[in-house]
């Protein structure tokens, strides 16, 4: 019914976003990672759009991008997963972290997802591993990174080169992969200049997010302690 909504944004949360248009105000629930691909109030966004609707009920979500969107219709089709889990699994893992973990059948790490048991896990595996929801997600992984850096372009976000290598040469020293820690950091700090905050002070939120998306994505990575 609504393919997207094009408009003046009144309202940034971070799972909530009001968009105008034309005088009619629209309330649009997002995941946290959607959210951090738009601007600031008061700019022009395009949301990407889904309506729930059932006969006591009428919702709209919203998406960054059109492969965010199949994605998550991919996962309302999983046994027990409704389109409000659906958003709280696409809040709580980035689409290309959630790929990884269905791709490789990392089943623990789809256990770590708030709200995702044991048996939901393997239904999802069951449902997406191997399917076309898969390749979509990756894409959409790549696109909102994408979208976040113009997001970032577009304020004039710098590009705050020497906290980036400090924040990964933390990650390293804690025994994370370089490059996966790299990729991390870089999407991190993108999202958060995508909303006109500064990763010089913001680095402590950053390397927050990174460890917790390293740790659901490769919850293997960090080598041991030596004895």
């Amino acid at each position: 019914m609504f393919e997207s909504i094009s408009g003046i944004l009144t309202l940034h949360e971070r799972e909530r976003l009001c968009v105008e248009v034309h005088g009619i105000e629209w309330e649009i629930a997002v995941s946290a990672y959607s959210s951090a691909a738009f601007g600031e109030v008061g700019s022009h966004v395009k949301v990407f759009t889904w309506l729930y609707h059932r006969e006591d009920a009428l919702r709209l979500f919203g998406f960054s991008n059109v492969q965010e969107r199949t994605l998550f219709l991919s996962l309302t089709k999983v046994e027990g997963i409704g389109p409000k889990q659906a958003l709280k699994v696409l809040s709580s893992i980035s689409s290309q972290a959630l790929c990884a973990a269905l791709d490789t059948e990392d089943l623990c790490a789809l256990q770590r997802i708030p709200g995702i048991g044991k048996k939901t896990a393997q239904r999802m595996l069951l449902a997406l591993k191997g399917t076309l929801a898969l390749t979509d997600a990756a894409s959409c992984a790549q696109s909102q990174t994408d979208d976040r850096a113009a997001h970032s372009s577009n304020l004039g976000c710098a590009p705050h080169a020497r906290e980036i290598e400090d924040l990964v040469t933390a990650l390293v020293q804690m025994g994370y992969d370089r490059k996966m820690a790299a990729e991390v950091i870089a999407q991190e700090s993108a999202a958060l200049c995508s909303v006109g905050r500064s990763l010089y002070e913001e680095e402590a939120t950053v390397l927050k997010r990174a460890i917790l998306a390293l740790s659901i994505a490769h919850p293997h990575a960090v080598a041991p302690a030596a004895e």
